[in-house]
């Protein structure tokens, strides 16, 4: 998902190098190491931030840039996540990846240095990595450890759907809903 009414026009064609973030302890200690190798041009990517991820599906998505490319004045880059932010108000983000990166979708397999494709006019968004590659990558793939291995958390986790399925536990799937036990207002 992404608000192209939010998006910066010169941005709804895009091709960068991903700068990969796997999750937002990741994100938030390397985002301005002067070191990390990042400009305008990169695609930023932040994974594990989904409704299993994290867990939660929190408002993560609004993952700010770094220092050294707001110090030259830019606003905007591309950022790909399966996180949400409220109102999708600012920015080419890329939301609500699914499946996301916890449940092995293609995010999962993105690595530091792909090229990815973004061309909101034609509502593609792409990675440059051939399909042989792509399955060595899956095929290496493991799942990240779970945050709990019990208790709500874990029942969670282990049934909540992706965003693309309303982010719902799959047993409540098709219920209408708990009923009007009795008058409110």
């Amino acid at each position: 998902m992404i608000k192209p009414s939010a998006a910066t026009p010169k941005l709804m064609k895009h091709r960068g190098r991903a700068v990969v973030f796997e999750n937002i302890e990741d994100y938030r200690k390397r985002i301005d190491d002067p070191k990390l190798k990042v400009d305008e041009t990169c695609v930023l990517v932040l994974k594990n931030c989904g409704p299993k991820g994290y867990p939660g599906f929190p408002e993560v998505g609004n993952f700010a840039l770094p220092a050294k490319v707001l110090k030259k004045g830019i606003s905007d880059m591309v950022r790909i996540s399966d996180a949400r932010m409220s109102g999708t108000a600012y920015g080419t983000v890329v939301l609500h990846s699914a499946p996301e990166a916890a449940a092995g979708g293609t995010l999962a397999l993105v690595q530091d240095g792909d090229m990815i494709e973004i061309d909101l006019p034609k509502r593609k968004l792409h990675l440059d990595v051939s399909e042989s590659e792509l399955e060595r990558r899956r095929t290496k793939w493991k799942a990240p450890k779970p945050m709990a291995d019990r208790g709500y958390v874990k029942l969670y986790v282990d049934h909540v759907n992706q965003a693309d399925e309303g982010v719902d536990l799959d047993f409540l799937v098709g219920g209408s809903g708990a009923p009007l036990l009795r008058e409110s207002h």
